[in-house]
C-alpha cells in the first residue's frame, strides 16, 4: 500500500513537471528570444531566426481569433501597416502572430487581413493554431474568449530581446510610433 502511494505520488509529480515544461517563460530584455517556426495562412513557413537575419524583428503577439475578430488587434495592425515604410527604413521586420483555436484559423487570419492585403514585404502574419509560440513565450491567456496576452517584443539579429511589453488587458497595446522610437533609440551609431 505504501509502495503504491509512493508510485502514485511520483507519477503525479512527473506529470506536473512535464506539464510545466510545455509552457515557457516570457523572455526578459537582455535574454534570448526562443526560436519558433509558424506558417502563414497560405502555408508558407516562417522562422524567427531566419527573419532575424534580415534585421531587427518586431514580434507582435495578437489576440488572434478568440471567437471574433479583435478590434484592438485590427487597429494595432493597421497602425503598423501604415508605418511599414518607416520600419523598412530601419531594417525592421514585423512578425505578427495570430493565435486561436485550430478550426479554420487560417481562414480567420485571411479574413482578418481582407482590408490589408497584400502585406508589405517586411510585414508577415503567421498563425499559431496549436499555441506553440504562445505557450513557448508563456503568454497563453487561457480563459473563455481569450487566446493570448497581447505582447510586443523587439528582437535583434543575435536573438536578444531589446524591448518587451506584455498587456494583461485588451486595449493596452504598443503603437507603431512607440516601437519606431525604440528602434531609433537602439540603432547603432555609424
Amino acid at each position: 500500500m505504501v509502495l503504491m502511494r509512493a508510485v502514485a505520488f511520483a507519477s503525479a509529480m512527473l506529470f506536473c513537471l512535464f506539464s510545466l515544461a510545455a509552457f515557457g517563460e516570457s523572455p526578459d530584455v537582455g535574454k534570448k528570444a526562443p526560436d519558433f517556426t509558424l506558417s502563414t495562412s497560405d502555408g508558407k513557413s516562417v522562422n524567427l531566426s531566419e527573419t532575424m537575419s534580415k534585421g531587427t524583428v518586431v514580434l507582435v503577439l495578437l489576440r488572434g481569433y478568440p471567437g471574433y475578430q479583435c478590434p484592438y488587434c485590427q487597429k494595432q495592425v493597421h497602425d503598423f501597416l501604415l508605418n511599414a515604410d518607416k520600419f523598412a527604413a530601419l531594417h525592421a521586420q514585423v512578425l505578427l502572430v495570430y493565435p486561436g483555436p485550430p478550426a479554420d484559423l487560417d481562414q480567420r487570419a485571411k479574413d482578418f487581413l481582407t482590408k490589408q492585403n497584400p502585406l508589405p514585404p517586411n510585414i508577415h502574419l503567421v498563425i499559431d493554431p496549436d499555441y506553440k509560440m504562445t505557450n513557448l513565450y508563456g503568454l497563453r491567456w487561457d480563459a473563455p474568449h481569450e487566446t493570448a496576452y497581447p505582447s510586443t517584443f523587439l528582437v535583434d539579429e543575435s536573438g536578444t530581446v531589446l524591448f518587451r511589453k506584455i498587456s494583461h488587458e485588451h486595449g493596452d497595446r504598443t503603437s507603431a510610433m512607440d516601437i519606431l522610437a525604440e528602434l531609433e533609440h537602439k540603432k547603432p551609431v555609424q
